[in-house]
This record gives C-alpha cells, structure tokens and sequence, in this order.
C-alpha cells in the first residue's frame, strides 16, 4: 500500500445536514475570486445574508433587515467549482426579530466527491414595516 496518499476514512466524512433547511445553492464564478484563486470572504458573507434571511422573511411574512451577525466563523477556503449549499436553522423568534444559524458546505471534485463544511455564522433579522420601522411578528 502506497502510504503516500491520504486514505479516505468514512469515519471523517461530512454530509449535508438533514436536520436544516436548504436555502441557497450557488457556485462562486472567477469574478468572485482573489489573486490567490481563493473566493473572497466578503462575497461569502453577502450569501451567507441572503440565505439567513429566507426563512425570516418566511416567517415575519414581509421584509426583513439584517441588524447584526453575532458571529461568523470561516472553517476553510472556497475554490472555485465548489458548489455550495447554504442551510438555515431558526434558533429564536422574538418580538420584532428573529436569530438564525446558517452552515455553508462546499461539494468539492465530482469524480471522488467531498463534502467539506467551510463557513457558519449566526445572524440577526428584524421585520420592518413600509416606513423602515420595526413591527411585530405575526404568530400564527
């Protein structure tokens, strides 16, 4: 056996999520990239926003702001090809805002697939009203 090459242990493997909605899938084109072929972690971040806010504005049932990104953690770099999948998990839904928990997971080569989770981040949503004012979630 040639030790050489890394050895694939099923033990290690990441699989996408069953337990979170699918939000976004997109696949970072060249324009997105830095000099160094890696995805710009701005671009990241800006999808990352739009996939948070899909199940909030689902819910607040109109439009929704971002109003602060508690956290945000960069696991691995994005390349170019990977095609990403975004999924969202709401974690609370107060009054007039609602906190959600999005995982970023990068399908890496199609012939030997890799599922490789390369960013999450929890977010921060308020409904807004046609005047831009915080209104309150309808519950029902």
């Amino acid at each position: 056996m040639n030790t050489s090459q890394p050895q694939h242990d099923p033990a290690l493997a990441v699989t996408l999520p069953k337990d979170l909605d699918l939000v976004l899938r997109v696949m970072p084109m060249p324009a997105d990239s830095n000099s160094n072929g890696d995805i710009f972690g701005g671009w990241i971040m800006a999808q990352v926003d739009l996939a948070g806010s899909v199940l909030p504005a689902r819910i607040a049932k109109g439009r929704v702001v971002t109003v602060a990104v508690n956290e945000f953690v960069f696991k691995q770099a994005v390349s170019i090809g990977d095609l990403l999948s975004f999924y969202a998990r709401v974690e609370r839904i107060g009054r007039t805002s609602i906190t959600v928990h999005v995982e970023v997971y990068a399908e890496r080569n199609p012939a030997d697939l890799k599922v490789v989770k390369v960013t999450e981040a929890n977010l921060t949503y308020v409904a807004i009203d046609r005047d831009g004012q915080p209104r309150v979630i309808p519950r029902d």
